[in-house]
């Protein structure tokens, strides 16, 4: 008997839970240039690890990027990763953002800026799409009840995931990776020694310019199919499903390599933003 039972909202989720990729889930284990934990200030919260509704202004952070120093109050760190009514506690109070959560907006922050220095911007259409990807869903309503966010917030992190990538793919523009190779379609009978013309043109949409069509052979042997394939009969009408096998695997190597590759300029990038800026957080709550 099915059940109606709903599933529960998961609570106080961060943006890069709702993005919920490798794609971007971009900045965790990255440093910051300068890090000051517990430093004194006039706002400093240290006495306290809770906090009422009238001090969620207090601040309790900053950093310093690109030469301008900017505050972080509990609300903003609070309402980056969730809503003030999932947050509040039964007595109305909040619990003082951790040292993680703090550091984390910051960086979040410093990576905005940059996007946002480079004109980069997103549509409705583009957070939407943006939904569906990672979540399947651009239902916004449907995606703040399952993380206990309000609409608002839901897609304030989800736009601010969708500039993320763009950035992301900005800086990895010229890095080669393409889409994933899609894997054959596999013989119904189980017979991997079939031919068939499906799997001839899948090989040689993969050898590219290794593949001579107009002489209907090899264009050169210095390339990378070559040595595991010039033992298998290929041609543009004939090839069997273990030749397409070992083409995908082939491809597959050459893209997890070039995503490597991508992701390390990318970390790269990012380390080089927050290794020019500076933080100081006012709480050791963690």
């Amino acid at each position: 008997m099915a059940s109606n039972k709903k599933p529960a909202a998961k609570k106080g989720i961060g943006a890069a839970a709702l993005l919920a990729v490798g794609a971007i889930c971009l900045v965790a284990g990255l440093l910051v240039g300068k890090f000051v934990i517990g430093a004194p200030t006039a706002h400093n919260p240290l006495n306290k690890v809770t906090l009422t509704a009238g001090e969620l202004d207090t601040v309790v952070g900053t950093y310093t990027y690109a030469g301008e120093t900017h505050e972080i109050t509990a609300r903003a760190v609070i309402e980056d990763s969730s809503s003030l009514a999932t947050a509040a506690k039964e007595d109305g109070t909040y619990d003082v953002p951790t040292a993680d959560a703090i550091l984390g907006f910051a960086r979040n922050s410093i990576i905005m800026r940059e996007a946002e220095s480079r004109g980069i911007t997103v549509t409705d259409e583009d957070v939407a799409a943006y939904a569906r990807e990672v979540l399947g869903t651009d239902d916004y309503a449907t995606i703040a009840a399952t993380y206990g966010l309000t609409e608002e917030v839901a897609k304030r992190m989800l736009s601010e995931s969708a500039v993320m990538k763009k950035l992301r793919d900005q800086v990895i523009s010229d890095s080669g990776v393409g889409e994933a190779p899609v894997p054959p379609t596999q013989p119904e009978d189980g017979n991997h020694d079939a031919t068939s013309k499906e799997w001839a043109d899948y090989v040689i949409a993969l050898l590219g310019d290794e593949w001579d069509a107009a002489n209907n052979t090899w264009a050169r042997t210095d390339g990378t199919y070559y040595a595991t394939l010039q033992t298998y009969p290929i041609s543009n009408e004939s090839a069997s499903y273990e030749a397409a096998e070992q083409a995908y695997y082939i491809a597959y190597t050459a893209y997890t390599a070039e995503s490597n590759n991508a992701a390390q300029e990318w970390t790269n990038f990012v380390n080089g933003l927050l290794g020019s800026a500076s933080i100081e957080i006012a709480t050791l709550y963690a």
